[in-house]
């Protein structure tokens, strides 16, 4: 298999690593990611501890069998498919905008109207 024309190639990553637009990119997605890792963690942490250290208080009765350490625990998977939601929503307004004008200025100017290669 023949590789593609140079004109064709992708960049290399070097060459976009070093933009202010990708160390934008990077940013943003940290900045998200690591609050919201641990935000995560904290809450988790939180809920270990209180159902280790203070049982009296997760034990508490909330309506019928159910009581807080069990609200807790559900409120675990909430918040998992809350930060998903919240990152989904974060990629769509700051990063995937940015992230596609760094991969269309990577691209090279190529002509639609240009014959394709191989062919006479």
């Amino acid at each position: 298999m023949s590789s593609p024309p140079e004109t064709l190639q992708k960049p290399q990553y070097a060459d976009i690593r070093d933009t202010e637009s990708f160390a934008e990119l990077r940013s943003r997605f940290r900045r998200f990611s690591f609050s919201m890792t641990g935000a995560f963690l904290l809450f988790y942490v939180s809920y270990v501890v209180l159902c280790t250290y203070a049982p009296h208080l997760v034990a508490t009765k909330v309506m019928g069998n159910v009581n807080v350490a069990l609200l807790l625990g559900l409120a675990q998977f909430a918040s998992t498919f809350l930060i998903a939601w919240l990152y989904t929503r974060h990629a769509k307004k700051q990063l995937d905008p940015l992230a596609d004008s760094l991969r269309f200025a990577a691209q090279p100017a190529i002509d639609p109207l240009a014959p394709a290669r191989g062919e006479a």
